[in-house]
């Protein structure tokens, strides 16, 4: 499964407003508020702060990956969001985040959620494609960047 496949251009924000991670997680996961996927926005929203409390997914350089497993989607979604201001995520480098990348997947999709968390920690590590993203500046740039670099992983792998 590929990344470009659960993420939609309507589910990415270029400019986000919030101040921290649980409003951030809040603006990412309610761009999804009359998604025909989506059975429960609320308890998506609950369960993406549950597993927040268990460990942050600020995983380093800027970046963070909120993640849940519930069955109140019908797919595994994504949403994607560049903040104005870089929050404090409490993550792994104590570094502020500021590109954020939430997905959430049913929970008999475990393979998959987990092949999709790994793919976008590989492309995030590559600090060309942060750094293009942090200077994209709408949605559909930020799209393309994403079909673009997983187009050059795909040939790569």
């Amino acid at each position: 499964m590929k990344i470009c496949e659960i993420l939609k251009v309507e589910n990415i924000i270029p400019s986000m407003k919030s101040i921290d991670k649980e409003s951030a997680i809040k603006e990412l996961v309610y761009s999804f508020q009359d998604d025909p996927r989506i059975k429960d926005i609320d308890e998506i929203y609950k369960a993406v702060l549950e597993r927040e409390k268990i460990m942050s997914t600020g995983v380093g350089k800027g970046f963070a990956i909120p993640h849940a497993k519930t069955n109140y989607v019908t797919e595994i979604i994504g949403a994607f969001g560049k903040l104005e201001t870089p929050i404090d995520f409490q993550s792994l480098d104590d570094q502020p985040v500021k590109l954020i990348f939430l997905l959430v997947g049913k929970e008999n999709l475990v393979g998959p959620h987990i092949k999709l968390l790994s793919r976008l920690s590989r492309m995030m590590n590559l600090e060309e494609f942060r750094e293009n993203l942090a200077n994209a500046t709408t949605a559909e740039e930020i799209y393309n960047l994403f079909e673009q670099e997983e187009k050059l992983y795909f040939e790569n792998s």
